[in-house]
């Protein structure tokens, strides 16, 4: 059974640790005019030369209005990697700690494994691109901290369901990570629903999928007040900037815009995969609930460098495990997706 406990699976140095603290962390907006002598800034507006919010107050006031929770339950990063990084700085010791990933899946937990010497213990997806809860319960031991779970998964499209969440919630003692990127495209709700629930549960969203903003990096967190104060400890201390947090906020004011996006995109997705089934060489379709298609092809290597030629950019899966000579494709605008479709009708062998 569950025996969790936040304390004892963070970092002692972190425990110990105080966070550097600005004089715009204390300061508090009011009525009165103040005058800001306290940042060594360049004094003459030009609308950037003030440090941004290091809380992001007005965004995350925002987002917890539109996703039902308290302030106290965010964390704003630069990207969702930044704030995946912070979990391993906060839970997991270097060349001691383990995590779970289940690959086929996002590359950069891996890559984050490497760069904080966390050793990554892989347990593969079935063949149905679902987890192996089993082998996962058998893998886990006192060191692992932390199990990542992509849902909906990249790069399979499909959702991790949830007998297997809940099974991992309620039988590890350490946290579960669901990255969330791809929610937006998905008809399941998001997990943000259950933190009450569950103390150990984080949920990791972005605002580059759905929201089309991925050129201002903006990753959000969600997780219990205790998890976001352990993490605010060793967040940098401007980590989001003003630039960033004013688009953010402008387009999360568009939530109607983002919606009619989103339900293009879904349509384009059923047209898509209707106009795969006959490309000859498109052997199986995998069933999908996010923004692209993972297929399986003849030949994944020969098919992406014909497109490459035509001008067109997919991505080759094949590399990973479970995708032998698959192509992802990503939702593009309609004009895209069809010159998409007509290309793949003139490639021959």
């Amino acid at each position: 059974m569950n025996k969790f406990n936040l304390k004892t699976l963070t970092r002692s140095n972190v425990l110990q640790m105080k966070p550097y603290s600005s004089a715009r962390n204390e300061y508090r907006k009011t009525s009165q005019e103040m005058v800001f002598l306290d940042a060594n800034e360049n004094p003459y507006s030009n609308g950037v030369n003030r440090y941004p919010d290091p809380q992001q107050r007005d965004l995350k006031k925002l987002v917890a209005r539109q996703k039902g929770i308290e302030e106290s339950n965010i964390l704003v990063g630069n990207g969702s990697d930044e704030v995946l990084d912070l979990l391993f700085r906060a839970f997991c010791v270097p060349g001691g700690d383990n995590v779970i990933t289940l690959p086929p899946t996002y590359g950069m937990y891996n890559v984050l494994c490497a760069t904080n010497d966390i050793e990554n213990r892989e347990v593969q997806l079935l063949l149905n691109f679902q987890p192996d809860i089993p082998k996962i319960l058998k893998t886990i031991n006192e060191e692992t901290k932390l199990i990542f779970i992509c849902s909906p998964n990249n790069p399979t499209g499909n959702l991790i369901s949830t007998v297997n969440i809940l099974n991992l919630l309620e039988n590890f003692s350490g946290l579960v990570v669901i990255d969330e990127a791809y929610i937006n495209f998905a008809s399941a709700e998001s997990w943000i629903t259950q933190l009450k629930n569950y103390p150990n549960l984080i949920v990791i969203q972005t605002l580059s999928k759905a929201y089309g903003m991925a050129g201002i990096r903006l990753g959000l967190l969600f997780a219990s007040s205790q998890i976001i104060k352990i993490l605010n400890i060793i967040k940098p201390p401007y980590n989001v900037n003003d630039l960033t947090q004013a688009r953010a906020i402008e387009r999360l004011n568009s939530l109607p815009e983002v919606e009619q996006e989103v339900n293009r995109i879904i349509r384009s997705k059923v047209r898509l995969q209707q106009a795969l089934k006959n490309i000859s060489f498109v052997k199986y379709i995998y069933p999908s609930d996010a923004n692209f298609i993972l297929c399986k092809v003849d030949d994944a290597s020969l098919r992406y460098n014909q497109l490459i030629n035509k001008g067109i950019v997919v991505r080759n899966r094949s590399s990973l495990v479970l995708c032998e000579n698959t192509l992802r494709f990503t939702i593009g605008t309609v004009k895209e997706n069809e010159q998409l479709i007509n290309t793949l009708k003139t490639l021959t062998s």
